[in-house]
């Protein structure tokens, strides 16, 4: 099961050392549309929604990421004091009862709009924008699979500290 588990982490491990980049990209490029616009006087409406698209993909993409190393909001009133096994039987009832079945319901509904959206190759937001809006839509599915990917692998190595067997760390 731990091969499993290595296998499942190593995607959102791969995605979240590749997604962290947009961060900075997206720091400089913002701070460019603020110079080109105060300093200059110019403003383009695809640098704006190029921080939109690295902003909507660092969070989207990097959810995966951010579960595998447990850095997630969690309300930590009672969890914090629960015992190793404990925490995993919440992670377990977590995973099997929220996370799971959430993120298949929003993949199930939003996959018409993204198809959609690639069918015709959706064009701008706004006008003069970036002529991708089916690649920002797109993220959505991503976000819903690498969640689900990181989930079962959650799901996993929870089941494993339920039946008492050692993890290698």
């Amino acid at each position: 099961m731990q091969l499993w588990i290595g296998r499942l982490e190593a995607v959102n491990r791969a995605v979240g050392s590749t997604v962290r980049w947009l961060a900075l990209a997206m720091v400089l490029l913002q701070f460019a549309v603020v110079v080109l616009r105060y300093v200059f006087g110019i403003s383009f409406i695809f640098l704006n929604e190029g921080v939109l698209y690295m902003h909507a993909a660092l969070f989207m993409a990097g959810a995966g990421y951010t579960l595998l190393v447990d850095a997630h909001v969690r309300v930590d009133i009672f969890y914090s004091r629960r015992s190793k096994r404990g925490k995993a039987l919440v992670d377990t009832f977590g995973a099997l009862i929220f996370l799971l079945p959430s993120m298949l319901v929003l993949l199930w509904f939003t996959w018409p709009s993204v198809r959609n959206a690639w069918a015709v190759l959706e064009g701008p937001i706004s006008v003069g924008g970036i002529p991708a809006s089916f690649l920002l839509k797109s993220l959505t599915p991503a976000f819903c699979s690498l969640l689900i990917l990181q989930g079962l692998a959650c799901l996993l190595r929870d089941l494993l500290r339920l039946g008492g067997k050692q993890e290698s760390a």
